[in-house]
């Protein structure tokens, strides 16, 4: 992780204040003080952190990626909860992993080149090699990066937050990733380094509503908490988008 933060032109340490050096493994970081020591000067990312909100998404642009989803994976691939072939998919959505909302953001830098199977429609953004299937609640987290999937540590899921749902240090259901449809490692890489970059380099952000009960002033809710202007754009081109591809 704070290889994913630090730019460094050579090989650098991690110590504690006791001049210890804190080695590469999968033990929790506790806290404290630490300090990066590396014979050459180095500085931070300045990697775009693309902040995320909930915000469901219904249209004819998703329907396709939907079923993709939901037919290639027939359960939640953290929890390996069931699809119970009833036709109720209550319970489970079909999650982006680069977010809709930033279309633009994809083409201007072709992540379009990780993607081999291409949709018959919605654009390569839509395709299922960018899905999963979730359980609803964890699609919330997943969307704000409460918790990701880390590919370079044999897809082991990693939260960033309290660990309400027992998921933390669990691995990928490994069906996914023996199946030809599986979503890009390079997708699962950015999303990976976007909660990084969110939770370490974005620590204190506020957090965004998104509990709107029937009838509620939405736009005026948006509009009086923070960052409203990226939170409305956001919401903006995440429901667009859902109905039209905004980079024809």
């Amino acid at each position: 992780m704070v290889e994913i933060i630090v730019i460094a032109i050579s090989d650098f340490t991690l110590r504690n204040e006791s001049d210890v050096i804190i080695e590469k493994d999968s033990s929790p970081l506790q806290p404290g003080n630490y300090y990066i020591h590396a014979p050459q000067p180095f500085d931070l990312s300045n990697e775009l952190l693309l902040s995320r909100a909930l915000s469901l998404q219904t249209g004819t642009r998703v329907q396709a990626f939907r079923d993709a989803i939901r037919l290639r994976d027939r359960r939640c691939i953290i929890t390996g909860e069931e699809y119970l072939d009833d036709d109720n998919w209550r319970g489970f959505e079909a999650a982006h992993i680069f977010p809709l909302a930033y279309e633009q953001y994809w083409t201007d830098h072709n992540y379009s080149r990780w993607i081999s199977i291409i949709p018959d429609r919605g654009g390569t953004i839509n395709s299922i090699q960018n899905g999963l299937l979730l359980r609803s609640d964890l699609h919330q987290l997943f969307d704000f990066y409460d918790f990701s999937i880390n590919p370079d540590d044999n897809y082991k899921i990693v939260c960033f937050s309290r660990d309400r749902k027992g998921i933390a240090g669990k691995y990928l259901d490994q069906r996914l990733l023996d199946d030809p449809q599986r979503p890009a490692d390079q997708l699962f890489r950015w999303h990976f380094r976007q909660a990084v970059l969110t939770n370490m380099k974005g620590a204190g952000e506020p957090i965004f509503e998104h509990d709107f009960p029937p009838g509620s002033d939405i736009v005026g809710s948006i509009l009086e908490g923070p960052k409203a202007a990226k939170r409305m754009e956001f919401e903006l081109f995440s429901r667009l988008a859902t109905q039209f591809d905004l980079t024809e």
